[in-house]
């Protein structure tokens, strides 16, 4: 009996011991009271102060991650820990957010926002995004309007709207519109860098274009015999402008684009518009069931759109001086001391001039012999230039201002030349007050200038100007924020060489 009670005395001692060194176990692993407690606490204020659910800090096996704030929101992210280590199933980690559920409103606003502004705007864009896109939502709005009468006149002048009318021959003529159509946007898109050069101009002219096939193509419904000839020649126009529409796209987006936001900015843009045209369809739809007047309410709808065109595009404030902005702060300069800003120098830019019209007083990179009219003529001005990479000259023949290029010249060398010409072209104003001359309006400069002798005065005036004014130009634009580059000046090929 003695040996049994020992044996059992020394199994209960044992056991414990193992329970005992089991507990301690279990409290060296288990967090400090004090930092579990502050921690649950937390949890549950916020819980509290935001409207979460309890149950959600309960759960003792959640540990806290991170915050993450996103479009000024935050949320608090939880995983899964059993024990020491971290669930790896795919739903461990858990977001709660630390905000109130938005109101239904908020929310569908937040939505609507997503997709028609950029993000962080409207800091992430210029001023000018905004009456750009107002305008270009409205131009595109007549324009989905004007889509389905134009479409109805098609569609009629085949005769869909007839039973005699030949599925094979409706599909045909329609295959011959669109091919033609895309064969002219080829074609016109070999004009590749000149959408650069004048990019309001050739924008405003693709409106025009898009309009004069719209035009065309609801000409048909009056004729419809004349239905593939109309319907291709306008569906050339259509698609030309198309070209000129994509091709002027990214600059302009790119002006409103603050860093590196372009893709969102232009992404947005289209949504804009695309919806737009499609509130102008249905409405146009609606329109169409009461059977008004065809060309009466599509010259309205043109005039709307044509309007809109115009303000979107005089909306656009570029930093970059093509020609016709080069023009403006050099005049501006010459006459007042002072560049215009970059918002009055895209005001003051004349959009309604064709980038094709020749008879410009100046002519930058222009051919030696369509610059001077004989030898003597360029001997008589060549030692005026003789340091520059350059020579300007007037051509009284032909009543215009040359500026030849040297096979040397830089960027800054092609700029100075283009500003001499505008120095020169001033002096002769100046000297013949009687007249008005603009550069995108007018080449009256045929009067010839008395002697050759005058002329050559008249250079070397105007050499002595820009030698001093050149320099205080470039500063006062920059300080403007004009971006100072030859490459929108749209310079001729053509180069003097020594050899």
């Amino acid at each position: 009996m003695k040996f049994d009670s020992n044996s059992t005395s020394s199994q209960d001692a044992r056991l414990l011991v193992r329970e005992t060194l089991r507990i301690s176990a279990n409290l060296a692993s288990s967090p400090p009271p004090s930092l579990v407690a502050p921690s649950e606490t937390r949890s549950q204020q916020h819980a509290a102060s935001f409207g979460l659910v309890e149950h959600q800090f309960v759960d003792a096996s959640l540990r806290f991650i991170c915050y993450e704030e996103i479009d000024g929101r935050r949320f608090k992210y939880l995983a899964h820990n059993d024990g020491n280590k971290f669930r790896k199933a795919s739903n461990s980690i858990r977001a709660v957010s630390l905000q109130s559920r938005q109101a239904p409103v908020d929310e569908f606003m937040s939505f609507i926002r997503s997709y028609v502004v950029p993000e962080g705007f409207p800091d992430s864009v210029s001023p000018s995004y905004v009456p750009y896109m107002t305008w270009r939502a409205l131009k595109h709005f007549f324009g989905g309007a004007m889509g389905v009468f134009t479409t109805q006149a098609l569609l009629h002048s085949v005769g869909v709207s007839k039973s005699q009318a030949m599925p094979g021959a409706v599909a045909i003529n329609w295959i011959i519109k669109d091919g033609s159509g895309r064969i002219g946007k080829m074609l016109f898109s070999r004009q590749g860098k000149k959408f650069d050069y004048d990019l309001k101009q050739l924008r405003l002219s693709g409106d025009l274009l898009m309009e004069l096939g719209a035009g065309v193509e609801l000409a048909t419904a009056a004729a419809p015999h004349l239905f593939l000839p109309l319907a291709c020649a306008a569906n050339v126009a259509k698609n030309v402008a198309a070209v000129t529409s994509t091709s002027t796209r990214t600059p302009i987006y790119k002006a409103f684009a603050k860093g590196e936001n372009i893709g969102d900015v232009t992404a947005k843009g289209e949504c804009v518009g695309n919806v737009a045209d499609l509130l102008g369809t249905g409405l146009s739809i609606l329109i169409a069931k009461r059977n008004p007047s065809l060309f009466t309410t599509f010259a309205l709808l043109s005039c709307g759109y044509l309007f809109s065109s115009y303000r979107e595009v005089k909306s656009v404030v570029l930093h970059t001086l093509n020609r016709a902005r080069f023009t403006v702060a050099v005049e501006s300069f010459l006459k007042t001391g002072s560049v215009p800003t970059l918002h009055e120098g895209n005001m003051m830019e004349t959009v309604f001039n064709f980038p094709w019209c020749k008879d410009r007083p100046i002519v930058l990179g222009s051919r030696f012999k369509d610059a001077f009219q004989d030898a003597n003529s360029y001997y008589a001005v060549e030692p005026v230039f003789e340091k520059e990479r350059y020579v300007v000259a007037y051509n009284p023949l032909k009543g215009n201002i040359y500026a030849v290029l040297k096979d040397q010249a830089k960027s800054d060398d092609i700029l100075k030349a283009a500003f001499h010409a505008h120095v020169l072209l001033h002096v002769i104003r100046s000297s013949k007050p009687s007249h008005v001359v603009n550069e995108y309006t007018s080449n009256d400069l045929s009067t010839p200038l008395a002697t050759p002798e005058d002329l050559q005065a008249h250079v070397a005036e105007s050499y002595n100007m820009v030698s001093s004014l050149y320099g205080p130009f470039k500063s006062k634009a920059k300080e403007q924020g004009w971006v100072m580059s030859d490459s929108l000046l749209n310079p001729g090929r053509a180069r003097i060489c020594e050899q």
